[in-house]
């Protein structure tokens, strides 16, 4: 696989080795996002699926392997430069400007453009209207909803070709999971977006993406198609163990 790698347009991990410190969380992870593809990344607590998403974004020692987006090296780039390849993320936590508006906190997204002349905020009022309202209110006075809302806007203004998810609907009321689910689904048919989605909610999972891969001790064990997942209940109960 690692031959093949480089070839690949969307996103290709291949034998990546990778963890914080002296220890090692990831131990050879294979994982293929296609252009526009939708992926669901489940396993339990401490299966690796976080540092997974952070080692994309360069932001943990990677050891060993290859990592691949829209045919760029993404080890031999920092950060910022991985953002402006048009790969988003938004961390568990959102992260957010607390003492920011909301205005300035998507402003900050726009950072990852490589031009940045546009203050274009229209993909995230677009997705969530109530944003144009409340620009000038303070990001830390906003529902956990909201701010979760707020912070995939923060990501979709720079227009990425995939966005990256870790538990976006933790905490957040049924109302809202439904409110930021019906965006995502409206974002990627329109735009053509991928997704890398972690989250614990298998029913969104299953609604929002088109395959399933299951992490297990650092390793992505097996992917299949979401139809396939919903016709065998087992393999979320063997990965997750509900």
């Amino acid at each position: 696989m690692l031959e093949q790698v480089p070839t690949l347009p969307g996103l290709a991990l291949a034998g990546v080795v990778a963890g914080y410190g002296a220890g090692t969380e990831l131990h050879g992870v294979d994982l293929l996002v296609q252009p526009g593809e939708r992926v669901g990344l489940l396993g339990r607590n401490g299966a690796g699926k976080t540092t997974l998403l952070r080692t994309v974004m360069g932001l943990t020692r990677v050891d060993a392997g290859a990592m691949m987006f829209a045919g760029q090296d993404l080890r031999r780039l920092p950060t910022f430069a991985i953002a402006r390849l048009k790969l988003a993320y938004v961390p568990q936590g959102r992260e957010l400007f607390a003492d920011f508006t909301v205005e300035q906190n998507l402003l900050t997204g726009l950072l990852a453009l490589s031009s940045r002349t546009s203050q274009d905020l229209s993909p995230a009022l677009q997705a969530f209207p109530w944003l144009a309202s409340r620009l000038q209110d303070r990001a830390g006075a906003l529902s956990g909803g909201q701010q979760q809302q707020l912070a995939i806007g923060r990501a979709i203004v720079s227009r990425p070709a995939l966005l990256m998810l870790d538990e976006p609907l933790e905490g957040v009321q049924p109302s809202v999971v439904d409110e930021i689910v019906r965006a995502l689904d409206a974002l990627c048919e329109s735009t053509g977006m991928g997704l890398l989605l972690v989250e614990q909610n298998v029913d969104v999972v299953l609604r929002l993406c088109t395959r399933v891969a299951f992490m297990d001790a650092g390793v992505v064990r097996e992917s299949h198609a979401s139809t396939a997942v919903r016709a065998q209940p087992g393999l979320v109960e063997s990965y997750l163990g509900i």
